[in-house]
């Protein structure tokens, strides 16, 4: 067209009436491929899609309810490895720590996990991190462990106990149960050969779940009240039932 325009076969004003109608027909291209990707990017929004691979929670919601925006459909959780999150108290926390500076060949950061039916979940776990600072009410440091969970048998919210392990190379276990505590002094009731007990003082080095470790006052060998040291007397005759020390350990394991 522009070339009849420059031989003077068209007048110009129609190559300018042209020019106009395609650049409106452009226009309306564009828009509506605009108003196709809105409405492509609107069907998007239809579909929802997980960020990982996980387990899929209960959906409130039926087919045809209405949403608004920020409504929370439902929940995913990625049980592939579980993080336990369990509190150490400060005088085992230093122990574990001395242990592994002393022996680092015979301690490491793997951690046994005991479930709510006492039984031992077959993966080992491992520390990942802890806390900055013990928390001023307990007096104890946030530890946190790994677990992998191929089988998805944990689930997040679960509870059980964390066995962390330290090696002593000789230690005089008590259990906590028989101990009791006179100006902040730590007693214990001993019986000698003729069935009397006789109160005793004694120094514990640290606390190791339901047990002290002895570090002065007691020996091998000492037969300590276990249970009903708050209704004895020093000097008193008792008939005892001999509860071994391996058995209680089973129990609080």
């Amino acid at each position: 067209m522009r070339l009849l325009v420059a031989e003077n076969i068209i007048a110009k004003t129609e190559l300018a009436l042209a020019t106009n109608k395609v650049k409106d027909a452009e226009a309306r291209v564009a828009e509506a491929r605009s108003g196709e990707a809105a409405a492509r990017l609107s069907l998007g929004y239809t579909l929802v899609r997980a960020p990982f691979d996980g387990i899929i929670d209960r959906i409130p919601l039926k087919r045809g309810s209405i949403v608004e925006e920020g409504t929370l459909l439902t929940t995913v959780s990625d049980l592939h490895e579980v993080h336990a999150y369990f509190n150490v108290g400060e005088g085992e926390y230093l122990q574990y720590v001395k242990a592994r500076q002393q022996h680092p060949d015979r301690h490491s950061d793997s951690v046994r996990l005991t479930l709510a039916d006492g039984s031992t979940y077959p993966q080992m776990g491992h520390i990942e991190t802890t806390e900055s600072e013990f928390n001023p009410n307990t007096g104890s440091l946030a530890f946190r462990a790994r677990f992998n969970n191929p089988q998805r048998m944990l689930k997040h919210g679960a509870s059980g106990r964390i066995r962390l392990t330290t090696t002593l190379p000789a230690a005089l276990l008590l259990p906590q149960k028989a101990v009791f505590e006179i100006q902040d002094k730590n007693y214990v009731y001993v019986m000698d050969r003729q069935g009397v007990v006789h109160m005793r003082n004694f120094v514990p080095q640290t606390r190791t779940g339901d047990f002290y470790v002895v570090k002065d006052g007691l020996k091998a060998g000492d037969r300590v009240v276990y249970e009903g040291a708050a209704g004895l007397k020093d000097g008193q005759k008792i008939s005892p039932r001999t509860v071994a020390l391996d058995s209680l350990i089973a129990i609080s394991q």
